[in-house]
């Protein structure tokens, strides 16, 4: 009889290990706007004064920010922060363009339109939209691939010279590694954050 409980229990435990602990986990993953250039000309595009709109995010899955599969056990998400992602991406925007000399002021009631930019007290306006944001690994028994995706649509709004400007930053990286770790996928998303702001800003319209 002890015998019998003694293997069933092993069984059970043995099947939690393998499966994760039978749960899912959640990461956070600080999401933040690094500029590898230097804002010498932004004034001269933009004014004294860039107001910064409301981001929206548009993908399906506005949660998770990504997924890692291992080679055993459930799958781990992951989530930005600061959360949501256009809260994270917004103010990492702010906080970058601030640093660099530019007066930012956020702004909620452009509605995005050449035509109103003349009500505004501002001298330019952008806002973001989010299509994609996802970093996803998947793991074989020796490696793991990673494959991540960043599509922003930016719209910015200059007074001066009465016009929206629309670009679309979008990239695409895959790559594999010995092992996925959340400060890995951190990474990748934060560069290729950094890439995309950096092409922008350097030739913004």
């Amino acid at each position: 009889m002890k015998f019998k409980f003694f293997f069933w229990f092993i069984i059970f435990w043995g099947i939690l290990l393998a499966f994760g602990w039978a749960e899912t986990r959640t990461y956070s993953l600080s999401l933040r706007y690094q500029p590898m250039i230097q804002f010498h000309s932004l004034q001269e595009k933009f004014g004294s004064t860039l107001g910064v709109g409301p981001f929206k995010d548009k993908r399906q899955e506005t949660l998770y920010v990504g997924t890692h599969t291992p080679f055993q056990g459930l799958r781990s998400y992951f989530k930005s922060n600061p959360f949501p992602l256009e809260t994270a991406i917004q103010e990492s925007l702010i906080h970058a363009l601030s640093r660099s000399g530019i007066k930012t002021v956020k702004v909620s009631d452009w509605d995005g339109k050449p035509e109103s930019l003349k009500d505004i007290d501002l001298d330019s306006v952008l806002t973001l939209e989010i299509k994609k944001f996802w970093t996803e690994g998947k793991a074989s028994l020796f490696r793991t691939n990673i494959k991540t995706t960043v599509q922003l649509v930016i719209h910015l709004g200059v007074k001066k010279e009465r016009k929206v400007f629309t670009r679309t930053m979008e990239l695409e990286k895959e790559m594999t590694v010995p092992r996925a770790t959340p400060e890995k996928l951190e990474a990748i998303l934060n560069q290729m954050l950094s890439d995309s702001f950096d092409a922008f800003f350097a030739s913004p319209y």
